[in-house]
């Protein structure tokens, strides 16, 4: 695929929009140690790290709604868990977690090229904030959002709708870009053009199946579509 890139006039789109873990870092690994320690120190018995590439994507409280035996979700025991969660992912949140390869140098060459750059991510604010704040430059991204109690999250459009009308544009201009059916379908109910990345959590078939407008398999392959080079699926 050609790799073309746009300039504020001739870009297809003006701002792009990125899920966080799973599309820009690689965090898995972080996030299920974390949680199976919170699990054994409540007595349950832990999941392989490959098993959590289907609890993360919706939140927190999803995850362990998923990772809790069906004999232990109310809520007394769910919230037990989210409080131990933030004290175990505060210490081990960046163990392992690193940016995708590529990530870094198709982010900045958007940057050089005036496109707008925000982070939609179901991770709690803090901990998004946090994550952005560590692995890219300073200016690298115009707004980071992530879960907030005031907010629905994913796929719910307002976050989305909240980014575009900060910067001031129409849902047509902006491109979402995630890992996750959850982030096929923000951009769907936002209106927005949506890119599946096959390199995350999930699965090409999820990508196809939730009707990604784009699948793509390296970070590189959008500077083409931003530039209205690359044709949808």
């Amino acid at each position: 695929m050609n790799q073309q890139t746009g300039t504020r006039s001739d870009a297809k789109f003006r701002a792009v929009l990125f899920d966080l873990d799973g599309t820009l870092v690689d965090s898995l690994a972080d996030i299920a140690n974390s949680a199976n320690a919170v699990l054994v120190a409540m007595g349950f018995a832990p999941h392989s790290v490959e098993s959590y590439r289907a609890f993360v994507g919706e939140g927190v409280a999803v995850l362990f709604q998923r990772a809790l035996p069906e004999t232990a979700r109310e809520e007394a025991t769910l919230t037990a868990c989210l409080t131990r969660m933030r004290e175990e992912y505060g210490r081990r949140w960046n163990e392992t977690t690193r940016p995708y390869h590529g990530i870094m140098e198709v982010v900045a060459s958007f940057r050089s090229r005036g496109i707008r750059l925000a982070v939609l991510s179901n991770k709690p604010h803090r901990f998004s904030c946090q994550c952005v704040d560590t692995f890219f430059p300073p200016g690298t991204f115009d707004l980071v959002l992530g879960q907030r109690d005031d907010v629905p999250r994913k796929p719910d459009a307002a976050g989305a709708m909240e980014i575009r009308a900060a910067f001031g544009l129409d849902a047509s201009d902006c491109l979402f870009v995630g890992d996750s059916a959850v982030d096929i379908l923000t951009a769907r109910n936002a209106r927005m053009s949506s890119v599946g990345v096959t390199w995350g959590f999930r699965s090409r078939e999820e990508l196809q199946q939730s009707g990604a407008d784009y699948i793509i398999d390296c970070p590189e392959e959008l500077l083409a579509i931003v530039a209205g080079a690359s044709s949808p699926c």
